[in-house]
């Protein structure tokens, strides 16, 4: 299967499978699309987990953004229905769906959603004032540089940051942009959660 083919937009190219057909299948293992383990030689993903932006470039090209044609493209192989992105960096366990195979889009859409929810306050609690205290701080510029008129382009409607709640976002502080995506171990994902799957996938960020 071709590069084209093996990563094309629709419901033609091969079965999309269940969380329970992957466990019955047991020894699959999913490829990932190659904008979204950070491997693609023609687009590299820039995506905002504050703002919901999602914009590239071209790997060694002159710097100017390009559309994130990829969303529609499945983000595994095979096709899956469901995939479980945990993080580092968070407590919090993200679950993409589509029936018709998860995409790029999806991944990005449902991250961005996740984590514009709020903070519970016995969430909040758990951390030590130290933390506490950054995580205020990079609230806090994010309202300025809102209210200063930034924004980066993207698919996505930008969100509004407000000063009456933390979001799971603001609780990344400076890790908010998108690295990529990879296979978890097998150790972490029982971690935490208590099993390991092929479709537990590990979500890497870095600095704005």
């Amino acid at each position: 299967m071709d590069r084209v083919s093996k990563w094309a937009a629709g419901t033609n190219y091969g079965p999309v499978l269940t969380p329970t057909e992957l466990y019955l299948l047991r020894d699959v293992q999913l490829e990932l699309h190659p904008v979204m383990r950070n491997e693609d030689d023609e687009f590299f993903l820039t995506f905002n987990l504050s703002n919901g932006s999602t914009t590239g470039t071209r790997p060694g090209g002159d710097g100017r953004e390009l559309e994130f044609t990829a969303k529609s493209e499945p983000a595994t192989v095979p096709r899956v229905s469901e995939l479980v992105i945990i993080t580092h960096r968070s407590p919090w366990c993200t679950l993409v769906r589509n029936p018709d195979g998860v995409t790029c889009g999806d991944v990005c859409e449902t991250l961005f959603q996740d984590y514009e929810k709020e903070v519970t306050p016995a969430e909040f609690a758990t951390l030590n004032p130290r933390a506490q205290d950054s995580i205020n701080r990079y609230r806090d510029q994010a309202i300025r540089a809102q209210a200063g008129g930034w924004a980066a382009g993207g698919y996505f409607s930008q969100a509004a940051v407000s000063p009456n709640r933390i979001r799971r976002a603001d609780w990344l502080t400076d890790h908010i942009i998108f690295d990529k995506l990879a296979r978890v171990e097998s150790q972490y994902a029982r971690q935490r959660l208590g099993f390991n799957a092929p479709n537990i996938i590990c979500l890497y960020l870095t600095r704005y």
